[in-house]
């Protein structure tokens, strides 16, 4: 979880790959209207995001023996909704500076989501709770890393 740029995509596919797991990006997930919607620089809101988080939550409940989705999951009512259907789910919270971000977001150029809605993400961004399954590492740090800092914490 963590706001674009923050190398959802990136780690979740090297976690996965390393634990032989299904791999998504729940970007693909999202329906055409949302990916146009903020093309365009409008920020979602939650009636754009419910029917997303059932996608990839269904998801997540198709794929409970194993799996890693890369998901925005900026809010804890947006993980509860995750939890409800996929009781078990982990969180790892990739958190960096705006800097750090802003210049990942700056360098894409295959990406739907515009460096300007980085903000507007930012303000949105619920850590993770004390009650909440799962991690939080610096996503400046080496993906190799911090997949072997996740492997190290499940045991």
């Amino acid at each position: 979880m963590g706001v674009s740029g923050s190398g959802k995509s990136t780690v979740g596919a090297a976690l996965a790959r390393r634990t032989r797991v299904p791999f998504v990006d729940a970007d693909t997930l999202h329906p055409a209207a949302n990916i146009a919607k903020m093309a365009v620089g409008e920020p979602l809101d939650d009636d754009d995001r419910y029917p997303w988080l059932d996608k990839v939550g269904e998801w997540l409940t198709a794929h409970r023996d194993g799996g890693v989705v890369s998901c925005s999951a900026l809010k804890k009512e947006y993980r509860d909704r995750l939890r409800a259907h996929c009781p078990g789910v982990e969180f790892l919270h990739l958190s960096g500076s705006a800097e750090l971000i802003a210049g990942r977001l700056a360098a894409r150029t295959d990406h739907f989501m515009p460096a300007a809605l980085l903000r507007s993400q930012l303000d949105t961004l619920e850590a993770l709770g004390p009650d909440e399954a799962g991690m939080t590492v610096d996503a400046g740090q080496d993906v190799e890393a911090i997949v072997d800092a996740v492997l190290r914490q499940r045991g």
